[in-house]
């Protein structure tokens, strides 16, 4: 069985090709199962660190409170994204931490923005959950098929997302950024809901790229980097279902 691509950065098909040359016991492979349950594992440590900074905004009402753990956790969040990209074999400690830092990130985005727009949270949590699990629906049932075509259709449109946001950030270091970007008209929620549909996409993407994984006998230590990689995508799903809710809600 062979290996496939996935747009998520994190997920080349690089990775599976050196462990389809190892020679790994049946309890030694990666699993499906085992990938869900570390999943699972994940989103404990991330919502368990997001609680706290979501506590301590909500004990201080003062964003400078939780201002350092947001920066700080998104700056080690991403060193920690680029080290586990590189070595995979590392996944099972590094994943761990990315999510505790990914989390604090989180819960202190999450806090303001719930106090801004109250409820925004739930929906935005309901939304993500009901995304993945209906992208998971329509990859099982087939109603979504993993062709070449589809996979370098996403991958372009992830790819024109990163120079968008790449050059958003650029322009604005000059005073220069894009209005359409953050603004409540409705281009801007347009640009946003096409952003929401090619992150809910990604996550089939992931899906088969686990899938062949545990088919292709990837080593054990894939379970952790499959389920990463997965939660890669929430987060940035997340993010951007909140950013999408917010300027619906300024409207």
């Amino acid at each position: 069985m062979g290996y496939t691509k996935s747009s998520n950065p994190v997920l080349s098909e690089k990775i599976f090709y050196a462990s389809r040359n190892g020679s790994y016991s049946e309890s030694e492979t990666m699993t499906v199962n085992g990938t869900v349950n570390k999943v699972g594992l994940l989103l404990f440590f991330l919502v368990a660190a997001a609680s706290y900074t979501w506590g301590l905004f909500n004990d201080s009402m003062d964003s400078s409170v939780v201002l350092p753990w947001l920066i700080g956790g998104a700056i080690g969040g991403l060193i920690l994204a680029v080290v586990t990209a590189f070595k995979p074999v590392w996944s099972p400690y590094t994943a761990p931490f990315y999510a505790l830092a990914e989390g604090l990130m989180l819960g202190g985005l999450s806090a303001m923005m719930n106090s801004a727009y109250p409820g925004i949270v739930v929906q935005a949590v309901g939304l993500t959950f009901a995304t993945l699990f209906a992208m998971l629906f329509a990859y099982k049932t087939g109603f979504i098929k993993v062709t070449e075509k589809f996979k370098t259709g996403v991958i372009a449109a992830t790819g024109g997302i990163f120079i968008f946001y790449m050059l958003n950030w650029i322009l604005g270091m000059f005073g220069f950024g894009l209005n359409i970007a953050n603004d409540s008209g409705l281009l801007s929620i347009g640009i946003s809901l096409f952003i929401v549909v090619i992150a809910a996409l990604n996550l089939v993407l992931d899906f088969d790229f686990i899938e062949k994984g545990a088919q292709s006998g990837a080593p054990k230590y894939m379970e952790w980097y499959g389920a990463f990689g997965l939660m890669v995508t929430l987060v940035w799903l997340y993010v951007e279902l909140l950013r999408l809710l917010s300027k619906l809600a300024k409207r």
